[in-house]
């Protein structure tokens, strides 16, 4: 048997329980499964606040518990059909009475006590898990709902109560030998003391749930789905390079949630560590993401012990509290350790980290900031005489601090671990207040400020777990539409690249039509456009002798223009090993024998020549007919609809306003070229079924397309202006073409069609049962019949046009040239 746990994330609303029933299917399909469960996300936390504001008389927990009830009577709406919901509206309007009643007691009486905190708070869980295992029944699974507190066996230590392990394993041993269903689902976090009562296992005590229960059944594994695809190197909310931990020792994943990794709730790994019994994080709405294995065999990084990773990962708390007593009167003195943990166990206390002087002058503990005031004042009174005789000073506190800790079982007996992690944080300022490492050498943990928690863990993280940082220098030739949209991105994503890829996109040139300007230390984001303004008059030749002089390292040129000069000087470019990220048609679309000497010189000078955009903006078009081609498939045909602009104004064109107003709106929005002829006449859509059917192997020119336009011969005259007036004068031969197709009960599109070694272009009737048929907006579709898709054709749709679209298409096309 396998337990599946499943945290509060994982059942947060309808779409969510349904993802968890999916899994719950796939696992139970060959074997028998326990299912724990824990509230609705946000549920205890709630009820717990409620029951505070009624302890307090305020009569705003009245508003809290409606809000509750509507929360579950919404989602038992969304799980159940019509027919099916009476009974289970009824049970969440019963228990919610219950919690009502209960909430009223604790408003008159004014006192909530840890005994009725529990019973409050286990409804969440009792609640939840009723409902999911009815829509599992619904489902037709076979399911049983199964009450854990009556199985789960605690003393009477309210809200943190202590499992009876033997009783425990006895009840749930007695009870799976009884039951034969193949599902059984249960709430997490409740169980029960010797006289029925209602207790619970402290918060993240679904997963201790789980655990117990795996232990108590000897189950082939232990699952704890969550919404995150497993533990992580550090908390990704402070470093957003943080990675996914495959593999990981029982014993690390313990020190890593003791110290602050909130994915596993830290006594979970206890019950299944003694029986060995093996823990897999998986994230819910990733099913298929592998997670993390933590299990009893020790990780493996590599074959030897220098190649093994030093560290698995970090982890961080925050709201700590430094506690240091001190004086004369401890050196020397049996039992003042004894003693002082003594008083804060008396207090229910727990002390997290503890560092000790060698001459015994001072004890230096960790603890939970809002435990500060009765840890004081425990203290006080048990060294009350020695305090007195001055024996020992009065208890230094310092507040707001975190505690940072690397964890991995491969520091053991590594040289040099804690002097990497010292300097690296002392070089950039962070002041460490207490160190401790435990003897077997898995842990070093610091305390340090609070203010400076996010900095250490990042400085950590980039030490033990990331490469240098590769330094890439921008030439941008273009600040129109989509120029302007990739300089935001870049600024905007450079941070992101640095943490993730380890990549530094400095733009150090810019170029328009007027004016340029080059810095080899960058160009910053605020003063781009003042500087480009007042910049030196432009040349795309001037501007590639100035890239080609610089000779800086890792350098991308990037071409968003529509001028027949720029590709000129790619020749150059590329015999200079720099790289070309091209949105520019010109160059990937002209003669033949010119397409496949760029090629070729990018390929013989190890650089990129790079051109996704040409067809589809940022769709992967191009990228997949290389991943097709280079795999050893072959393109057979290809159907497609490559125009943005065509695509935009045949969906908007219904025959009740002017086509020239379309077509305006269309190029106002950004989506034609500055010459919409070329859009509208088809050159451009053939430029890309050119592109595409050389990329596919096939050596193409521009003359061998068959172009059947629909454009009167009028309206190619002329200039752009001309153009829109013969778009007005003609107006009436646009509304034939769309009545013609809607009497056939189909629609215009451009179609681009490569096939035999042949391409064609243009105006088509689409039926609905086509393809082409659902595009809407500026949408483009890509359809491929290859040798191995030859029956299922390989569809690529999406946005085809915008500048915001194609710039994100030309930076991932920087990323990848580099």
């Amino acid at each position: 048997m396998k337990v599946l746990k499943f945290g509060g994330t994982s059942v947060a609303n309808a779409q969510a329980v349904l993802q968890v029933e999916k899994i719950i299917k796939k696992e139970s399909a060959n074997q028998r499964i326990v299912v724990i469960v824990s509230a609705l996300h946000g549920v205890t936390d709630v009820l717990i606040n409620t029951a505070e504001l009624a302890s307090q008389s305020d009569e705003n927990y009245l508003q809290h518990l409606k809000d509750l009830e509507e929360k579950h009577i919404a989602i038992v709406k969304e799980l159940f059909p019509i027919s099916g919901q009476s009974s289970w509206l009824s049970f969440v309007k019963k228990h919610f009475n219950d919690i009502e009643d209960l909430c009223n007691g604790i408003f008159i009486l004014g006192e909530l006590t840890p005994r009725t905190k529990d019973k409050l708070t286990s409804y969440g869980e009792f609640l939840s898990s009723n409902i999911i295992a009815a829509r599992l029944q619904l489902a037709g699974l076979d399911v049983v709902w199964m009450n854990s507190a009556d199985h789960i066996k605690t003393n009477s230590n309210y809200t943190h109560a202590k499992v009876d392990f033997i009783t425990s394993e006895k009840n749930l041993k007695n009870y799976f030998e009884k039951n034969h269903n193949q599902i059984f689902l249960a709430p997490g976090f409740i169980a029960s003391d010797e006289n029925g009562n209602r207790t619970t296992l402290g918060r993240g005590g679904s997963d201790y749930s789980a655990s117990i229960i795996a232990s108590a059944i000897d189950a082939q594994e232990l699952q704890i789905w969550t919404d995150v695809s497993g533990m992580m190197t550090a908390d990704p909310r402070l470093v957003s390079q943080a990675k996914i931990i495959p593999e990981i020792s029982y014993q690390e994943a313990m020190e890593l949630s003791h110290f602050g990794a909130k994915v596993l709730y830290p006594p979970t790994i206890q019950p299944v560590m003694i029986k060995n019994i093996d823990l897999r994080i998986k994230n819910t709405f990733d099913d298929e993401a592998s997670g993390t294995l933590v299990t009893h065999c020790l990780p493996s990084y590599g074959k030897d012990q220098e190649q093994q990773q030093i560290a698995v990962g970090i982890s961080n708390m925050n709201n700590i509290a430094l506690l240091t007593l001190q004086g004369s009167g401890m050196v020397g003195v049996p039992g003042i350790s004894a003693k002082l943990f003594q008083c804060l166990s008396h207090e229910k206390i727990n002390v997290i980290l503890i560092t000790q002087s060698s001459s015994e002058h001072s004890i230096t503990i960790a603890i939970d900031q809002k435990e500060v005031f009765h840890a004081e004042n425990a203290i006080n009174s048990a060294f009350e005489d020695d305090l007195r005789l001055k024996r020992i000073e009065p208890v230094q506190i310092e507040n707001r601090l975190s505690i940072v800790a690397l964890v991995g079982e491969n520091m053991k007996s590594r040289s040099g671990v804690s002097a990497k992690m010292f300097g690296c944080l002392g070089n950039n300022g962070i002041n460490i207040r207490a160190i401790a490492q435990g003897s077997s050498e898995k842990n070093i943990s610091i305390v340090i400020s609070e203010n400076d928690t996010k900095k250490a863990v990042n400085i950590l993280h980039e030490e033990f777990f990331e490469s240098e940082v590769k330094q890439i220098h921008l030439y941008i030739c273009g600040t129109g539409n989509v120029g302007t949209k990739l300089i935001q991105q870049v600024y905007a994503q450079n941070k992101y690249l640095k943490e993730h890829l380890s990549m530094n996109l400095r733009i150090v040139g810019l170029s328009n039509s007027r004016k340029m300007v080059l810095s080899n230390q960058g160009i910053s984001e605020n003063e781009y456009a003042d500087l480009l303004e007042n910049g030196e008059i432009a040349s795309a030749h001037k501007f590639s002798n100035e890239i080609r002089t610089r000779n800086l390292r890792n350098s991308v040129f990037v071409d968003l223009t529509a001028n027949a000069e720029v590709p000129e000087i790619y020749e150059d470019l590329l015999k200079k090993s720099v790289n070309i990220v091209a949105c520019n048609k010109i160059a990937a679309a002209s003669d033949y024998e010119n397409y496949k000497k760029l090629k070729s010189l990018a390929k013989n000078h190890n650089c990129k020549f790079f051109f996704e955009t040409n067809v589809g903006a940022g769709l992967p078009i191009i990228g997949t007919i290389n991943d097709l081609v280079r795999s050893g498939d072959a393109i057979t045909s290809i159907q497609a609809v490559l125009s943005g602009t065509l695509n935009f104004v045949f969906n908007h064109y219904d025959g009740t306003q002017l086509f020239s107003e379309v077509v305006a709106q269309a190029q106002k929005e950004g989506f034609t070229e500055p010459d919409p002829r070329l859009d509208l006449a088809g050159t451009d859509v053939a430029r890309k079924i050119l592109i595409l059917a050389r990329e596919a192997g096939f050596p193409l020119d521009f003359n061998e397309i068959e172009n059947i336009g629909f454009l009167p011969e009028e309206c190619m005259q002329g200039d752009v202006k001309h153009f829109y007036k013969m778009l007005v004068k003609y107006d009436d031969h646009f509304k034939n073409l769309f009545d013609q197709a809607k009497r056939d009960g189909k629609i215009l599109k451009y179609v681009a069609e490569f096939n035999n070694g042949k391409a064609k272009v243009g105006l088509q009737h689409i039926a609905p049962d086509s393809d082409l048929y659902h595009l809407y907006g500026k949408d483009n579709i890509v359809i491929f019949k290859t040798l191995r898709y030859s029956e299922q054709p390989l569809v690529v749709k999406g946005a085809g046009a915008g500048a915001e679209v194609t710039a994100s298409g030309v930076f991932a096309d920087i990323v990848r040239s580099v």
